[in-house]
C-alpha cells in the first residue's frame, strides 16, 4: 500500500452515524488502517467504504450508538482495544480461542472460507502436498499466518509474512511469492481486479476451527458486557429486519453470514 494512502487512513476519524443524538453513547470503531476490499477501503475522496463499513453503520444505528471510525494498524489493533484507544474492532477478525484469552467477541456476523491463490500459469492446489516447495505469503497477526505455519510450514513450504494483505497480493502479482492465503472473499476481490488478473483461486484450505475459528465477530474488551449485549441484539435485529441482506447484496451474490 502506498505511504500516502496509509497516512490518509490513519488521519481519518469519521463519524458513521452523523445524525446520532448528542446523548447517544459514543464508541470508537477500530478498522485496520489498510484497505481490505470488499470489506473496507478508501474511495477517491478519502472516505471509508465497503461491506464492513455498511455493517458497522447498520449495527450502530440499530444499537443507537454514536460510532466513529478509528483506523489502527492491524498488528496493533488488539492493544489499541485493551488500552481503550478504540472501543470495538470491526475488522474481519476471526473468533479464536487464542484471542479469547485477551479480548471478548460479539456473536458471529459473517463466516466465509479461507482460500489460496496463485498465478494462473503455476498449477498446484491448496493442500500441503500442493504447496511443497512453494513460497506462501500471509499477513502477520492473522489466523491465516497461524494456519499456514501449522499446516504448510512443515511441508517445506516457505512462509513469508507481510504487514498488510495488499503487500502480499502485490508480491504475488510480481512473482516474488508463489501463493497467498487469506479470506476467500478478499482474495476474490483481488483476482477480479486489474492487478490480480494474473492469478486465480487454487482452492479453499481444509477446515480447522481450532485455528480459523467459527466465524468473524466484533472484538470487545472483556469488561464491556453491556456493549456486547447491545451489539449482539443489533446483529440479530439487522439479520431479522432484512437490512443485513440489503447491503450485503451490493457486494455478494450469496449469504455471507454462513452456516
Amino acid at each position: 500500500m502506498k505511504n500516502g494512502l496509509k497516512i490518509a487512513a490513519l488521519a481519518l476519524a469519521i463519524g458513521i452515524t452523523g445524525g446520532a443524538s448528542a446523548y447517544a453513547e459514543q464508541v470508537k470503531v477500530g478498522f485496520a488502517a489498510e484497505p481490505y476490499p470488499p470489506f473496507t477501503s478508501l474511495d477517491a475522496s478519502g472516505k471509508w467504504v465497503g461491506w464492513e463499513v455498511e455493517f458497522a453503520e447498520a449495527i450502530c444505528k440499530e444499537a443507537k450508538l454514536d460510532c466513529v471510525i478509528t483506523p489502527v494498524a492491524w498488528d496493533g489493533i488488539i492493544p489499541a482495544l485493551t488500552t481503550k484507544k478504540i472501543d470495538m474492532i470491526v475488522g474481519s477478525m476471526s473468533i479464536t480461542e487464542e484471542r479469547l484469552k485477551t479480548i471478548d467477541f460479539s456473536d458471529k456476523y459473517y463466516n466465509t472460507p479461507t482460500g489460496i491463490i496463485g498465478r494462473k500459469d503455476d498449477k498446484f492446489d491448496a493442500t500441503p502436498e500442493g504447496l511443497t516447495g512453494k513460497i506462501l505469503g500471509v499477513q502477520v497477526s492473522t489466523v491465516h499466518q497461524d494456519y499456514a505455519n501449522k499446516h504448510f510450514g512443515s511441508t517445506a513450504a516457505e512462509i513469508k509474512e507481510y504487514q498488510t494483505q495488499d503487500e502480499a497480493n502485490q508480491d504475488l502479482a510480481a512473482g516474488r511469492v508463489d501463493a497467498v492465503q487469506a479470506d476467500a472473499l478478499a482474495l476474490d476481490a483481488f483476482i477480479k481486479s486489474e492487478a490480480g488478473a494474473c492469478c486465480e483461486l487454487k482452492g479453499n484450505v481444509a477446515e480447522d476451527v481450532a485455528v480459523l475459528g467459527p466465524g468473524v465477530g466484533i472484538g470487545l474488551r472483556k469488561e464491556d458486557g453491556a456493549l456486547k449485549e447491545k451489539l449482539n441484539a443489533a446483529i440479530k435485529a439487522i439479520r431479522a429486519n432484512g437490512s443485513y441482506d440489503t447491503f450485503s447484496k451490493k457486494y455478494f451474490d450469496f449469504d455471507i453470514y454462513g452456516g
